[in-house]
């Protein structure tokens, strides 16, 4: 059954599937404390829903196996715009058709293939990244790669260029062999960081991550911290692509004819004119929709104040009048900002 699972999981883009039980994982008790060390910042949902991702059996009543899958999104020969002026940096994963829905109607297909192999009263449930699971600590105990000290998983085949997907289900599958950790002594990740937000090996206060701050942080951010986020404006990669083992990475099938070229490096003042039909014209169907107008132009502007020259100026000063204030107050520190570069 496993091998059959395994074969439509490759038919169908995957790059790997592997199987666990569904017992609570070990690490449990990390999550609940870095819980309450108020680390997760406003990302309330985590605390919410707290005693789901710590036991399965309460997502899914019954839960014996899980089966977990990675996709590449690996993409050969990207070029960098760190520090360019003319143009903001997107994280890669997002430079794809939204993941979420890509993935997800592949595994409707792959939730519905296993219910008809376990037969009558099989039970499954899947998730991308948006379900009350561990999702990171299942796919290690699964096999599919093991945590880094930045806190996300490397494949030992893909690198850590990879999305992570789930199949809970109520069929008894043979769990495979856990990965152990792997990275030895290297800390490449945690002095990548640009915020110093890996405190220590294996731990993140997302407080401080660029990814938090210019995504789930829904209010301003914080100005000690605005001038450590360069040129990026929707996530960040450095620990990512910090790792030794991405020497492993390779481009995914599944994800490659969903890239997003126009991501890649846009025009910083050029979003900085959007209005909010053209913001939803413009990132229709991709994961930057999740940001808001406002908190996509809110980062643009701390791009601009980074990195922007005066050329700016007459579209910060357009921003700096617009009628949402969190966009108002970015503008005026990137003019700022500027205006001292210029002196």
């Amino acid at each position: 059954m496993k091998a059959r699972i395994r074969q439509r999981a490759r038919e169908l883009g995957f790059d790997d599937c592997r199987f666990t039980t569904a017992e609570a994982p070990a690490s449990s008790p990390q999550f609940q404390t870095w819980l309450a060390n108020g680390r997760h910042g406003e990302m309330g949902y985590l605390e919410r829903n707290a005693a789901k991702r710590v036991n399965p059996q309460l997502v899914l009543p019954g839960a014996r196996s899980v089966i977990c899958f990675a996709a590449s999104y690996e993409v050969p020969n990207r070029q960098s715009a760190i520090g360019n002026r003319q143009s903001g940096l997107v994280a890669r994963y997002a430079r794809f058709t939204d993941y979420h829905e890509v993935l997800g109607e592949r595994l409707k297909t792959l939730t519905a293939f296993v219910n008809e192999l376990g037969g009558e009263g099989s039970r499954s449930l899947w998730y991308v990244d948006t379900g009350p699971i561990l999702e990171r600590d299942l796919a290690e105990r699964a096999g599919l790669g093991f945590i880094g000290k930045h806190t996300n998983v490397i494949s030992r085949k893909l690198g850590n260029w990879i999305f992570l997907a789930e199949i809970l289900t109520t069929l008894e599958l043979e769990p495979d062999t856990p990965e152990k950790n792997r990275c030895g002594s290297c800390t490449r990740c945690i002095t990548a960081c640009p915020t110093s937000a890996i405190t220590a090996p294996f731990q993140l206060d997302a407080r401080l991550c660029i990814s938090y701050l210019t995504i789930e942080l829904k209010g301003s951010i914080p100005i000690e911290l605005r001038p450590l986020v360069g040129n990026r404006i929707y996530g960040c990669d450095d620990c990512l692509a910090a790792c030794p083992w991405n020497r492993f990475a390779r481009e995914g099938n599944l994800m490659k004819p969903h890239a997003r070229d126009d991501l890649a490096a846009p025009d910083l003042i050029g979003l900085l004119q959007l209005d909010d039909d053209g913001f939803k014209k413009k990132f229709a169907g991709t994961p930057m929709l999740r940001t808001k107008r406002r908190g996509l132009l809110r980062n643009v502007c701390v791009a601009l104040g980074n990195v922007g020259e005066a050329s700016a100026l007459p579209a910060l000063d357009k921003a700096n009048r617009d009628s949402e204030p969190l966009i108002r107050e970015h503008a005026q520190w990137a003019i700022e900002k500027i205006e001292a570069r210029s002196q």
